[in-house]
């Protein structure tokens, strides 16, 4: 009887020794899942229009109102790496902006593709050049987007994948510019307006569906500008603004009440 009560005993100091080393080394495997922040993607990105740059990111513009600075201060990662810059590609972003991330990083944000479509450029044409060129440039800028841009997006997400293989990735899309029959009285056409807002809705549907196919998340924008658009009473978006390169853009509004929700919402 001796020997079987010792042999329980035994058995269940070594079941509960078993259970006390499990415990043990959870909060170190906890330790090891990424904790990093890397913040990548365009000028929609790094802040644009929000004013108050970092004079180290040169002409990437690169704000202290931008959300992924918001979202750090909010939450505080074990590091962060902001390599967001104006006027980027998805060239740009696979060839200068993925250092940072490694197996430590945590969570990554993303707008890109608006460039790479030709925003810009189709925004001059409409401001310069009138109604029929416009519409006109949006459907080139469509045609690019349906056809072309998957591909590159692609490209992108499986380069973050492979280098940041535990991270939560979060793509965020673009807004409307405009608010459809709303208070502008000058500047282009409505017809030329509305155009535009579905170039950004048919670029937001490719954007979430690449992004849903690499099992990431999608920040949906438009909501949230909903009533801040240009010609809106409340604007979180520059029209013509000086400098030029600000037009078009999130004010420091648009990034706090509109980006940074919908990163939040995603994340």
């Amino acid at each position: 009887m001796k020997h079987r009560w010792m042999t329980t005993t035994t058995a269940t100091a070594t079941a509960f020794l078993g259970l006390m080393g499990l415990a043990s080394t959870a909060p170190a495997a906890a330790q090891e899942a990424g904790t990093g922040y890397v913040a990548l993607g365009d000028s929609y990105s790094s802040g644009v229009g929000a004013g108050d740059y970092d004079d180290a990111g040169g002409d990437c513009k690169r704000s202290a109102h931008a959300y992924p600075q918001l979202w750090k201060d909010a939450h505080a990662p074990s590091s962060f790496d902001f390599t967001a810059c104006s006027g980027a590609k998805t060239t740009d972003v696979l060839n200068n902006q993925l250092g940072p991330l490694s197996s430590d990083t945590g969570t990554v944000s993303i707008s890109i593709g608006g460039n790479d479509a030709g925003f810009g450029d189709t925004m001059v044409t409409c401001v310069t050049q009138g109604k029929d060129a416009c519409l006109s440039k949006v459907q080139e800028a469509r045609d690019y987007a349906d056809k072309t841009l998957p591909g590159q997006l692609d490209q992108v997400y499986n380069a973050i994948s492979q280098k940041a293989p535990s991270a939560h990735v979060v793509v965020l899309g673009y807004p409307h510019l405009y608010q459809l029959d709303g208070d502008c009285t000058l500047g282009i056409s409505e017809e030329s307006r509305r155009a535009i807002n579905g170039a950004a809705d048919e670029l937001d549907t490719i954007i979430s569906q690449r992004a849903s196919a690499h099992g990431f998340s999608f920040g949906d924008v438009r909501p949230t500008f909903t009533g801040h658009e240009i010609c809106s009473g409340d604007p979180w978006l520059n029209s013509v603004h000086v400098p030029v390169d600000e037009s078009y853009h999130p004010t420091a509004a648009g990034q706090s009440g509109g980006y940074l929700p919908a990163m939040e919402k995603a994340g």
